[in-house]
């Protein structure tokens, strides 16, 4: 699969994007800007890597890359949070 959403600003977007919903699902809220455009472009390697596998050679678009990078983000951070510690509630 291939993520061609276009230049480094459309990448920028798409992890934006993708990280902030994923932190909307995930968690209730984002990470902010940074952080979400972390989340969402580390998700996007995640999820077109996972994506590449089940459906090998296809090509998505703009909108397609954010619903891959968004997914790839939910894995992220489910795994983020299954391996950190938990954190004492105040």
């Amino acid at each position: 699969m291939t993520l061609d959403p276009g230049g480094i600003l459309a990448w920028l977007l798409v992890g934006l994007i993708a990280g902030w919903l994923a932190g909307l699902v995930m968690r209730g809220g984002g990470f902010g800007i940074v952080g979400d455009i972390i989340v969402g472009i580390v998700g996007a390697v995640i999820g077109g890597f996972l994506f590449g596998l089940i459906f090998p050679g296809t090509v998505v678009g703009f909108w397609g890359s954010i619903v891959v990078a968004f997914l790839g983000a939910v894995i992220l951070i489910a795994i983020v949070r299954a391996l950190a510690p938990r954190r004492a509630a105040a």
